[in-house]
């Protein structure tokens, strides 16, 4: 006699996080528009306090390899060639391998080797690693799919950040334009499809008080909010621009980011 299904297994969290993906404000980026932001990246994440936190919580025990995937300019993987045999950056963009390339030449790391491809390619030339990290790099349609991919690859452990609420914007940049916004899937959609898989995964928190729109001009702020939610009205610019001006600049405290720290072991 089958067992009646639990409501967490009625849930369904991996459906439900499709939905929630799908509908969501925040719409993912293709591999052209990461790669306009690559110089960025490369130049405001490496050594960031993330950074420090992220690596700070990684378990280099018994390891010789990592697999960093969506790596972006190889932020993770750079930060502990030295301590590894081999590491491998993974991301769908050129222009961020390019300079996790030239990243690794500048810091003398020779062990660093970078793979294009992206989360929905075949990983079957992909090699296995000791430890997969995914840090802040979770944008997919089917998360239940991209959790196996990073487990399949892993030898002893996996780490991956993903953003705590679903929304990347101040609640008080929104109120100034009186946007809804429908955020993305919360990380625990993550937790609980990993729970699903009869992965009991753990959870920690990684604080930052840098705000994503911090920005030393109006046009800076104008374009991080527009990568953020798409197009905006010649209105709602100018109130934006004016809001920037007289407030959001001057503010001591704006409100950071919460990334929340999953890992777990992997079982073969």
């Amino acid at each position: 006699m089958a067992l009646a299904k639990t409501n967490l297994e009625k849930l369904a969290f991996s459906k439900l996080y499709k939905k929630q993906m799908k509908n969501s404000t925040f719409k993912s980026k293709n591999s052209g528009d990461w790669d306009k932001k690559a110089k960025h990246f490369s130049e405001n994440v490496v050594n960031s306090p993330y950074t420090k936190e992220f690596i700070s919580r990684v378990d280099l025990s018994s390891c010789e390899t990592l697999l960093d995937v969506g790596s972006g300019p190889a932020t993770i993987s750079l930060a502990l060639a030295d301590k590894l045999k081999s590491v491998y950056a993974l991301d769908y963009s050129k222009e961020m391998l390019n300079y996790a390339e030239q990243n690794a030449k500048e810091r003398d790391v020779k062990n660093l080797k970078t793979i294009n491809k992206s989360w929905y390619d075949s990983w079957d030339d992909v090699p296995n690693a000791d430890i997969v990290v995914a840090s802040r790099s979770m944008e997919v349609k089917d998360i239940k799919k991209a959790l196996k991919k990073l487990n399949s690859k892993a030898n002893k452990r996996v780490y991956i950040t993903t953003k705590v609420g679903g929304s990347f914007i101040d609640k008080e940049i929104l109120a100034q334009i009186k946007r809804d916004i429908i955020p993305r899937p919360d990380y625990i959609y993550l937790v609980n499809t990993l729970h699903s898989m009869g992965i009991f995964a753990k959870v920690d928190f990684i604080e930052t008080k840098n705000s994503k729109f911090d920005s030393p001009d109006e046009d800076g702020f104008i374009q991080s909010l527009k990568w953020s939610l798409g197009e905006m009205s010649k209105k709602e610019e100018k109130i934006l621009r004016e809001y920037f001006n007289t407030t959001y600049k001057n503010k001591i405290e704006k409100e950071g980011l919460t990334w929340a720290f999953i890992s777990w072991e992997v079982n073969k």
